[in-house]
Formats: C-alpha cells, structure tokens, sequence
C-alpha cells in the first residue's frame, strides 16, 4: 500500500511539473520533438531572395567576362560587332552558369554535402524547397542555353558546334552530378579552366568571325585561371565540411596552404598576360588596375580567421575578372 501511494504521488508530481514546464502530460519534453511549430522539418518555404541566393549571384561575372573578352578579340580581326552572336553567347553563358549552380545545389543537397557548409544555405540541403524542384529549375536553364546555341548553329552553320554545346552541359551536370562527379576527385579546377575559360572565350570569338586569333586563346587563359580562383576560394571556405562529407577536391587533396599558392598564382598569372598584350595593345596596362581588388582578395584568403571571410574574397575575386575583361575589351577595340 505504501509503494502504491507513493507511485500515485510520483505521478502527480510529474504531471505537476509538466503543466508548468509548458509540456502535455504524457510528453516526454524533448527539444528536438516539440508538439506543434518547432519542428526542424518544418522549414519556411523559399522567398524570391532564396532563389536569387542559390543562383549565386557572385559567379555570373565569371560567365561575362570570356564572353567580353572574345567578343574584344572578335573585334580585332573584323572591326564589326556582331552585337546579335555576342548577346547570344552572353545568355548562353550566363544560362550554363546558373544551371550548373543549381545542379550543384541539387546534386550536393541529395547527397548531404551541403548539410553543414559555412557558406550561404543552399535550397535543397535546406529542405526549403523541394529537391526535384531545384533540379527542374537547373534543366530549364540548360534548356535555354540549349535553345540559344541551337539557334546560333543554324546563324553560322557551324554544326560540329552542336557537339561542342552537349558537352558543354555535361560537364555542367557532371561536376556534382552523377554516380562519379568529377568534382569530388579533385578535377573541378581543370575543366573549370577549359570550359568558362578557353571553351567560353575562343568560341564566342568564333562563332562571331570564323577564326580564333592569339588574342582570344590568351584571354581565355586569363578568364580560365581567373575563374579557377574563384573556385579554390570557394573550396577553401567549405574544406573542413567537404573533407568530412568525402568530397575531395583540389583544396581537400592539396590542403589550405597550398591551396593559399595557387589562389595567388592563379590572380597574378592573368596579370602577367596582359604586359605581355599591353606590348601591342597599349590599353591592356589599365587591366592592371584591377590588381587592386585581386591584391585584397588575396590579403583576404592569406589572413582570414574565419571561414565566412572567402565569401567575401570570393565575390572581390569575380569582381576582378569583370574588371580585367573590360579592359582588356578595351584594349582590343579602342575604337568601339
């Protein structure tokens, strides 16, 4: 009888101090399974301001700055701008770029890469919206460029270009895409060079005049290393969560000190092109104004104390490849 009372007043006791505590009688109060609205797994839906993020803003002036160049180059052999072909390579450009971070966003967020990364928050690892969305949003964008690259094969009837574009949003899918993305095996930075850097410069000369002259192969290897610095300061910021999600890329392979060399040589390399360009076109000199915020992007990604700071280093870094290439168009066709 006296165990049974006692039991009757424990229950009591508790059911006292639930009521207190806020909790329902019979809940067992755990924070991480609260009764109604502070569930984890009810996420806000995505704002417009979500979606604007995933697009990744800072990259874009990775995609304009080859078209700006080879357009530039274009207009060195033909002193005509065949203003339709450039905006054309321009929307397919911009186009490949936010699909291909779109697919990142899907492919990282399904894998579960993206579930602890220091940068902004990604749609699909953020449960904001759903995964098959995010996909469909990043094969509306490949389709556009699609569409457009299509539609310039027919304007120069350079059909082998047809093979050139599938591969082009291969390589966008396949980064992160796929059973064996490329870039989780440290080759982000290679194709990176080719594709937004060679590919994106000589063929928006191309399909403008038909050839590719020097001057379009040397600044597609500025846009190239140019871009390839954007990535390293991005991997850089996210080293420590891809390293234990498994996924090795350059800056995981090679660690953050070696990672900090070659950001520096990929800004200054661009630099050193363009003396040498300046010896023929005498405007190039004021692409060295751009050293200015390559300088403190790389003061950034030597001294950072926290991750959060290459963000910053990452966008004055794509800042500086739009400024290069402006000038370097500049150079090309003074009297444009």
């Amino acid at each position: 009888m006296a165990a049974s009372s006692s039991s009757k007043k424990s229950r009591r006791a508790k059911t006292s101090s639930a009521r207190s505590s806020g909790h329902p009688a019979g809940r067992s109060g755990n924070p991480q399974k609260p009764v109604v609205s502070g569930d984890p797994r009810q996420v806000a839906p995505a704002t417009l301001r979500d979606w604007i993020g995933a697009a990744r803003l800072r990259t874009l002036p990775l995609a304009v700055a080859p078209v700006v160049i080879g357009t530039g180059a274009a207009l060195v052999v033909e002193r005509r701008l065949h203003w339709v072909l450039a905006l054309a390579c321009l929307v397919i450009a911009l186009a490949l770029q936010i699909g291909v971070n779109f697919a990142n966003d899907y492919s990282d967020g399904i894998r579960g890469t993206d579930d602890h990364r220091v940068g902004p928050a990604r749609l699909t690892a953020s449960r904001a919206v759903p995964a098959k969305t995010v996909l469909a949003v990043a094969l509306v964008f490949f389709a556009i460029a699609a569409i457009v690259g299509i539609a310039v094969v027919f304007r120069t009837q350079h059909w082998w270009l047809l093979a050139v574009g599938a591969v082009c949003i291969a390589a966008a899918w396949f980064y992160t895409g796929g059973k064996r993305p490329y870039g989780y095996y440290g080759l982000g930075e290679v194709v990176v060079f080719v594709f937004f850097g060679l590919v994106a410069t000589a063929g928006t000369t191309f399909v403008q005049i038909g050839v590719v002259p020097d001057e379009a192969w040397l600044g597609g290897v500025a846009a190239g290393f140019l871009a390839c610095a954007v990535l390293l300061a991005n991997n850089l910021r996210d080293i420590e969560q891809d390293r234990r999600a498994g996924k090795r890329t350059l800056t995981v392979l090679i660690g953050k000190r070696a990672t900090q060399v070659l950001f520096t040589l990929f800004l200054l390399i661009p630099f050193a092109i363009a003396v040498v360009l300046a010896t023929l076109y005498p405007i190039a000199w004021l692409s060295l104004l751009a050293l200015l915020p390559a300088l403190a992007a790389i003061l950034i990604v030597w001294t950072y104390g926290h991750p959060r700071e290459l963000v910053v280093a990452l966008g004055v870094t794509s800042l500086t490849a739009l400024a290069y290439a402006g000038f370097l168009f500049w150079a090309y066709a003074p009297a444009i």
